[in-house]
């Protein structure tokens, strides 16, 4: 089965269509303020006006409150799919009426089988480098040998990924997807053409 690519923290017209026709099958935008790659409902809905069929479009949050999501769905309809990154339960994150994927920052006592019980109506558990205060986006790998080798739900992988480093990490891991950011970005926000072409081309081998 091959593996999905997700493309997050987009800020831009151009990149959200590089990002399509290079083959994403999703892509990510960022409604956490404090991230430099927080993109405002106005600048969203300018971005996305015109992503084309079968491409998900995500919204992100970080321990949002019931009327910051809410706003964001009422105005942006494009949005199919939620991404809770912060210690958001698994009632909060269902609430919505839209599938959901939640962040899973990974420490030596993350057990996984254990979150995927938890969230149990998650479509996939998203693993993320831990660093304390930052809610994901660090731009660092993790040991990817601590994941385990079968999970009852999609496994997305995240942290750190790179067109360098992606190929291997997928030999490894055998994830559902990957989810990309800072490793297609020549500044934060700002992704690059070449990288994201060359991320995918690593993906597909």
């Amino acid at each position: 089965m091959r593996t999905r690519v997700k493309i997050c923290g987009l800020t831009r017209t151009e990149d959200v269509l590089a990002a399509c026709a290079l083959g994403a099958d999703a892509i990510g935008l960022v409604f956490y303020p404090p991230s430099p790659r927080a993109v405002t409902v106005e600048q969203a809905r300018l971005i996305l006006k015109d992503v084309p069929p079968f491409v998900t479009v995500t919204a992100l949050f970080v321990n949002p409150t019931v009327a910051e999501v809410q706003a964001v769905l009422t105005q942006i309809p494009a949005i199919s799919l939620l991404q809770f990154h912060g210690d958001e339960s698994p009632a909060f994150c269902r609430q919505f009426g839209r599938a959901y994927i939640k962040a899973i920052p990974m420490r030596n006592e993350v057990d996984l089988a254990q979150q995927a019980s938890v969230y149990d109506d998650a479509l996939g558990l998203l693993v993320d480098t831990y660093k304390p205060g930052v809610p994901g986006g660090s731009g660092e790998s993790f040991d990817w040998q601590c994941l385990p080798l079968s999970l009852s739900k999609p496994l997305i992988l995240a942290g750190g990924l790179t067109p360098d480093n992606v190929s291997d990490a997928i030999k490894l891991v055998a994830p559902y997807a990957v989810d990309v950011s800072g490793g297609v970005e020549s500044a934060k926000g700002i992704k690059d053409k070449h990288r994201i072409t060359a991320f995918m081309k690593a993906v597909t081998g």
